[in-house]
């Protein structure tokens, strides 16, 4: 999306009233994103659990967390009742010491010589995330990235909700992205008080970014997730992070071209690496 401005409002193309296109697929049409499931069922049923006492998590354990949550997911899924802190960190190629710490600020649950009930611990691991509430996405950019991050499974099936799609393409606006319509970003705002979004995703160019997540502050939103390659400013009390794959690539170009360093053995990890957060993030 390029956001392309005159000496008053972004340029417009009003719409027939006919009926709204819908983004489908063609024989190498690069906008074909799959659906997500509205109605998924419930991926398990947890017990009933008493609330744990809350500590201060670390930064680096609430990176891992979607880790042992993934992991646990799937032993649930696939009938695994019990779970050891060796299995964990095996699977999450961590040490065993690691995962039994990072669990320890959950609460204490775990039955020494037994392990972990796999369905108790992934519920607990679930509320930690906050993966039991209702949080409003608004994606803002609907190129092939913002069009595959709206038809995300990840969004329906953990909680997070498309509340908004934006963009300022005239051939965009109006359309639909399986059955979510895209609007113009001049009404972000408006639609910001009928449904007020909890994340902000940016997936413009980077010269646009700022802009955008400047909106998006002055709208209300609390936290931004930035795709676009531009380092942004948001005010101390917004949560920002960056996903930047270009990055991400050079950091695996590091570790080819270092594949003999001792130092580089944790190239191969599947924890995620924080590429980018706010001041005021989890160190």
């Amino acid at each position: 999306m390029n956001l392309v401005t005159g000496a008053g409002k972004t340029e417009r193309k009003s719409r027939g009233t006919g009926q709204i296109p819908e983004l489908e697929l063609g024989a190498g049409d690069p906008r074909h994103v799959t659906t997500w499931c509205r109605t998924c069922p419930p991926r398990y049923h947890a017990p009933e659990m008493p609330t744990a006492n809350h500590r201060k998590i670390p930064g680096a354990t609430v990176a891992r967390l979607p880790v042992y949550q993934r992991i646990l997911l799937e032993l649930v899924r696939g009938g695994t009742t019990t779970v050891s802190s060796e299995q964990l960190a095996e699977m999450a190629r961590v040490n065993a010491s690691k995962v039994r710490k990072d669990l320890s600020f959950l609460g204490s649950f775990g039955t020494r010589g037994s392990g972990y009930d796999s369905e108790y611990l992934l519920s607990q691991i679930d509320r930690e995330l906050g993966l039991d509430g209702d949080w409003p996405v608004a994606i803002v950019g609907m190129g092939n990235l913002g069009r595959a991050l709206a038809n995300s499974p990840g969004f329906s099936s953990r909680g997070f909700r498309v509340c908004g799609l934006f963009d300022i393409e005239p051939s965009l606006v109006g359309r639909r992205v399986r059955g979510s319509d895209i609007h113009h970003l001049d009404d972000f705002e408006e639609m910001a008080k009928a449904d007020p979004p909890r994340i902000g995703v940016i997936a413009t160019p980077g010269a646009t970014a700022q802009d955008v997540a400047d909106r998006m502050v002055r709208a209300g939103v609390g936290s931004v997730l930035n795709f676009a390659p531009r380092v942004l400013t948001v005010p101390p009390h917004v949560i920002l992070r960056y996903v930047d794959l270009s990055i991400e690539l050079q950091v695996m170009s590091f570790y080819l071209s270092h594949h003999d360093h001792p130092d580089t053995a944790e190239a191969s990890s599947p924890l995620p690496h924080v590429v980018g957060l706010s001041p005021t993030g989890p160190a």
